[in-house]
């Protein structure tokens, strides 16, 4: 089964991924901050990572630079999750992801986006 971790300091945002991917059949975790984050992707590391750009003390940018900086993770798939525009997004974005959804969350695009990642594996 395909495995997504879930990355969002909101409880509500992380809970609204989590149940349309489960819905679509996904095998979903979810960490509320970068450092949980990181250190589930390490234990175990998923097929895909849905990261949210803005959290405290550690935000999205900072977390995908750690997952690329690491060679057993530089492979993992990582979407960002952002209510900031495209140009802000892909100007301040240091690392190689595989998309963008953008805030508020559209269904079908998540899905395309979603499989879009998992496909490029």
């Amino acid at each position: 089964m395909t495995r997504i971790l879930v990355v969002d300091d909101v409880a509500d945002n992380s809970f609204l991924l989590q149940a349309l991917l489960e819905f679509e059949g996904y095998q979903v975790d979810t960490a509320d901050n970068g450092q949980a984050a990181l250190a589930k992707i390490e234990s175990a590391p998923p097929d895909l990572v849905l990261l949210d750009v803005m959290m405290p003390e550690m935000d999205g940018y900072e977390v995908a630079c750690r997952i690329r900086q690491n060679h057993q993770l530089d492979s993992v798939p990582i979407l960002f999750v952002t209510g900031y525009d495209a140009v802000a997004t892909e100007v301040k974005a240091p690392v190689q992801v595989a998309g963008i959804i953008r805030k508020p969350v559209e269904i079908d695009n998540l899905m395309v986006q979603v499989q879009t990642a998992l496909d490029l594996e």
